[in-house]
C-alpha cells in the first residue's frame, strides 16, 4: 500500500480490504512461480561476430515476507532491474569472453545452467528473497552466411557420423560373424570329440565283448576237455577194471563165434588144438598157418 506517495509497511493478502480513496493506493505483487521472457539479447563473441538470443526465459518466485524490501528497494516493477537488466549483462559478459563456435555449439548446453547460478548469486546479495527456479535458453541467431557454413560444416559432421556408425557396423558384422565361425567350429570340434569318445567306447565294448566270448569259449572248451578227459580216464579205468582173464578169454571165444566161415578138414583139429592151448594167445602170438592145408579143406558158410 501507498499512503500520500509514501510505501507503508503493511501488506494484505487477497480478498476483501478496506482504504481510503484518493489518499490511499496499492499494486499487485505476485508472489507466486512466475516466467519473464526476456527478448532479443545481443551478444558480441570475442571474434567480433555480432548474435542475438531470441529469447531467454527466467522462471522465479519472490517470498511474501520480502515482498516490502524487494518492493522498496527496486518499485513494484522489480523483475526489470533484478532480472531483466542482469540477463543482459549475464549474458553479454559471457559472449564477450568466448568465441562464435563456443556459444553456438561446444557450451551453448551450458548457457542456461551458467546463467541460473550467476542470478541466483547476484539475487542473494540484491534482493535475498527473490529465488531463480530456471531458466530456458533458445537458440541464438547468427549472421546468415555462417549459420549456412555451420549447416554445411554440420553436414559433413554428420556425414562422418554416418560413415563411422557405418564402419561400426561393417565391423559389429564381422565381430559376429567371426564369433558365429569360432561358436561353429567349436561345435564341430565337440561333435568330432563327442564320435569319437563315441567310437573309442564302441571299440572298447566290441574288445570287451570279444575278451568275454573268448573267456566264454575257452570255459566251454576246458570244460568239454575236462568232461572228455573224465570220460576217458573212467573208460579206461572201466576197461582196466575189465580186462580179467575171464572176460578175455570171453571175448575170445565171442571173437571166433563171430567169424562167418568155418573150416573142415583132417588138420583142423590138430590146428585148433594146437592154437587155443593156454600157452598161446590167438590175439598175441604169431601162429604158422598151413595155407596149403587149410585151402585143400572144404569151406562151409555160415548161413546165420
Amino acid at each position: 500500500y501507498y499512503r500520500g506517495g509514501a510505501l507503508l509497511h503493511t501488506t494484505a493478502t487477497p480478498g476483501f480490504h478496506f482504504m481510503l480513496p484518493f489518499i490511499t493506493s496499492y499494486r499487485s505483487v505476485q508472489v507466486t512461480t512466475q516466467t519473464d521472457e526476456v527478448k532479443d539479447i545481443p551478444c558480441g563473441t570475442s571474434g567480433g561476430v555480432m548474435i542475438y538470443f531470441d529469447r531467454i526465459e527466467v522462471v522465479n518466485r519472490l517470498k511474501p515476507d520480502a515482498v516490502i524490501n524487494v518492493v522498496r528497494g527496486y518499485t513494484p516493477d522489480y523483475d526489470k532491474p533484478l532480472i531483466f537488466d542482469k540477463v543482459h549483462h549475464e549474458v553479454n559478459q559471457f559472449c564477450s569472453t568466448q568465441n562464435l563456435h563456443s556459444v553456438y555449439i561446444d557450451l551453448f548446453d551450458q548457457i542456461d545452467e551458467n546463467l541460473r547460478t550467476a542470478l541466483q548469486k547476484d539475487m542473494y546479495a540484491s534482493a535475498p528473497g527473490l529465488e531463480i527456479v530456471a531458466v530456458r535458453v533458445t537458440k541464438p541467431k547468427i549472421p546468415e552466411a555462417i549459420r549456412r557454413n555451420y549447416e554445411l560444416m554440420e553436414a559433413e559432421r554428420t556425414k562422418l557420423l554416418i560413415a563411422t556408425e557405418k564402419q561400426k557396423v561393417v565391423e559389429k558384422e564381422a565381430e559376429t560373424e567371426r564369433k558365429r565361425a569360432i561358436i561353429e567350429a567349436q561345435k564341430q570340434a565337440e561333435v568330432a570329440n563327442i564320435t569319437y569318445s563315441q567310437k573309442i567306447m564302441e571299440k572298447d565294448s566290441q574288445r570287451k565283448m570279444s575278451e568275454i566270448e573268448d573267456l566264454t569259449n575257452l570255459a566251454r572248451r576246458k570244460s568239454q576237455a575236462d568232461a572228455e578227459y573224465y570220460s576217458a580216464k573212467q573208460s579206461a579205468l572201466s576197461n582196466k577194471l575189465k580186462l580179467t582173464p575171464e572176460y578175455l578169454e570171453l571175448f575170445k571165444f565171442k571173437s571166433i563165434m563171430t567169424n562167418t566161415k568155418m573150416y573142415f578138414g583132417p588138420s583142423i583139429p590138430t590146428y585148433l588144438t594146437d592154437n587155443m592151448s593156454p600157452s598161446k594167445d590167438l590175439f598175441k602170438d604169431n601162429v604158422p598157418v598151413d595155407i596149403e592145408t587149410l585151402l585143400t579143406d572144404e569151406v562151409i558158410t555160415d548161413p546165420y
